[in-house]
């Protein structure tokens, strides 16, 4: 056994539905009291339980610079705890020690079970300890999962994370809006990839089929990345779609191509909350903004509005002077997380 383990083998299970800070302090104090600690994952198979996958993703993102966790999936058999008696107990029990395959010396849980407990009764044998949880559960957390954020991970937190897109035509104060949101609600924000990459030729009038490549799938990979950071919402600046509408206005050589990919990136895409800004604030010509569209905003707005609703996506409009279009923003947002 390594210097300063206690037990050969131990093990921590529960359905972390959503995992919390408590079920990370059991698992960080059991591993260091284990020379191996298998980490077991109850899951169900409706839409009360987070996905399995999450749960795992989870886990083992918190655990693995431990080295020595383990983790094992154990399906629940019935939908109601209430149901479960002692002979799906034994079963389930059996079956963790089928796959641990090793005798397990020792069963940790948090102070939300005690000695009458499944984790008890069914594992004889074994030394049964119980770590304080302060006053952290999943039931409180899932009632109000916001009130409750800084009972979870970062990791955790971003699954809970409410997506907030916007989205209008060009000088509508969406680049600007969304920074000042992301400031506000002090979270991180996805500025418009497409900006810099449209300049490669010094002007998008001369971009090249891949550029549009580039930008539908680094905006995409960066905001998968960014999404892990972000604190109860998370603001993207256009998306897709909006790419989508510029390679049929330039008339994009392989706008037919990238238009595929756009539209297959969209099936992917989930929002909580669409946010178009109407052009009815002064247009400003900033770098390289069409003249043309600048002509007839109204137009062309509504050519993005119709783009979005083909995509089955429902926008809310804001519209009126900068601070109006905050104000709402801010309101809609509120809303969206209590």
């Amino acid at each position: 056994m390594s210097l300063g383990k206690k037990y050969n083998v131990g093990m921590y299970g529960g359905s972390f539905n959503p995992l919390h800070l408590g079920h990370l302090e059991c698992m960080i104090k059991a591993a260091g009291l284990c020379r191996e600690l298998f980490i077991v994952i109850s899951y169900g198979d409706d839409d009360t339980d987070i996905p399995l996958r999450v749960k795992i993703r989870w886990v083992y993102q918190l655990t693995k610079h431990i080295g020595n966790v383990k983790i094992i999936t154990l399906k629940d058999r019935l939908h109601d705890k209430a149901d479960y008696t002692e002979e799906y107990w034994i079963a389930d029990c059996n079956e963790v020690k089928e796959k641990i395959g090793e005798t397990i010396d020792v069963v940790f849980c948090g102070s939300d079970y005690d000695e009458n407990s499944f984790w008890n009764k069914c594992y004889e044998g074994s030394e049964f300890i119980v770590f304080p949880r302060n006053e952290y559960n999943s039931t409180d957390i899932r009632s109000d999962i916001y009130g409750h954020w800084d009972w979870m991970p970062q990791i955790v937190r971003s699954y809970f994370a409410k997506k907030v897109l916007l989205i209008g035509g060009e000088s509508a104060g969406k680049s600007t809006l969304t920074v000042n949101l992301a400031n506000y609600f002090n979270t991180v924000y996805l500025e418009e990839v497409g900006r810099e990459l449209s300049e490669l030729s010094g002007t998008d009038v001369y971009m090249l089929p891949e550029d549009f490549t580039r930008i539908l799938v680094e905006h995409k990979a960066k905001e998968l990345r960014l999404l892990e950071q972000s604190n109860k919402v998370f603001f993207e600046d256009t998306d897709c779609l909006i790419t989508k509408f510029f390679l049929d206005f330039l008339k994009d050589g392989e706008a037919d191509k990238n238009g595929y990919l756009a539209g297959a990136i969209a099936q992917l895409n989930a929002y909580d909350l669409i946010l178009f800004l109407e052009p009815d604030v002064e247009w400003v010509q900033d770098g390289d903004r069409s003249e043309v569209m600048a002509a007839d905003r109204e137009k062309y707005s509504q050519m993005i509005k119709d783009i979005y609703a083909e995509h089955g996506f429902k926008i809310k409009t804001i519209s009126g002077d900068y601070n109006s279009r905050f104000d709402q923003a801010v309101k809609y947002v509120k809303e969206l997380i209590g």
